[in-house]
């Protein structure tokens, strides 16, 4: 019972604090010790200037583009993995699959710079959108693969093989079956890649250029 009290006044300080910055993000004073009148001239700075916004539509963009890419990619690996019976083949795959996850953003920033910087030394790529982007779904993928393999597992193969029975080819099968019975973990697993990719800091430091404007 004590447990519980302190558990819901820890949640409910970390739940409104949030709320009671968002309020006064429209306080006129400058200040959260009064309440002075409610304003948008915060919010106007902000649209107003120019080296935000592209910091924000960098993130945005970046973000979006690796979770979509990291979804598709993500989803297919994982039914890849649900289908392979070579088990000391599948367990290899997931520990390289799990190596991201459990590396520090330092060494994976450092990992792909060193790499990109070779790349780049024969083939003139430089540092950039393309190379923070690649790292992103690079580290955005074992995500929605952890996400997803575990909802291929539950389901009932039955379902797979009644469909098979009843005409579907493999791409039916694909498509009509597993995809929609799988899309609530590939929707979780996007959001989740989402997210990670957008508080994701040091690789983009390490990985931009540097007039290319990033900042998460």
């Amino acid at each position: 019972m004590v447990w519980q009290i302190i558990y819901r006044y820890v949640n409910h300080s970390v739940v409104y604090s949030n709320i009671i910055l968002m309020i006064y993000s429209f306080n006129s004073a400058g200040d959260m010790i009064h309440f002075d009148q409610f304003t948008l001239a915060h919010y106007q700075s902000l649209f107003k200037n120019e080296r935000l916004m592209a910091v924000i539509f960098n993130t945005v963009a970046v973000a979006l583009l690796a979770a979509s890419v990291a979804t598709m990619i993500g989803t297919m690996g994982a039914i890849a993995l649900y289908h392979l019976r070579n088990k000391k083949l599948k367990i290899s795959l997931l520990t390289l699959n799990n190596v991201l996850m459990v590396s520090s953003d330092v060494v994976i920033g450092a990992s792909f710079l060193i790499m990109f910087t070779a790349i780049g030394h024969f083939t003139g790529l430089g540092l950039g959108f393309i190379t923070v982007l690649v790292s992103h779904i690079a580290f955005c993928i074992p995500i929605v693969v952890i996400i997803v393999l575990p909802k291929l597992h539950e389901m009932n193969v039955y379902i797979l093989d009644a469909a098979r029975d009843l005409g579907a080819s493999d791409f039916q099968v694909l498509n009509k079956v597993m995809l929609p019975y799988l899309f609530p973990s590939i929707i979780g697993g996007f959001f989740m890649a989402l997210t990670y990719s957008i508080d994701d800091f040091t690789v983009i430091f390490l990985l931009q250029e540097m007039d290319l404007a990033y900042c998460q």
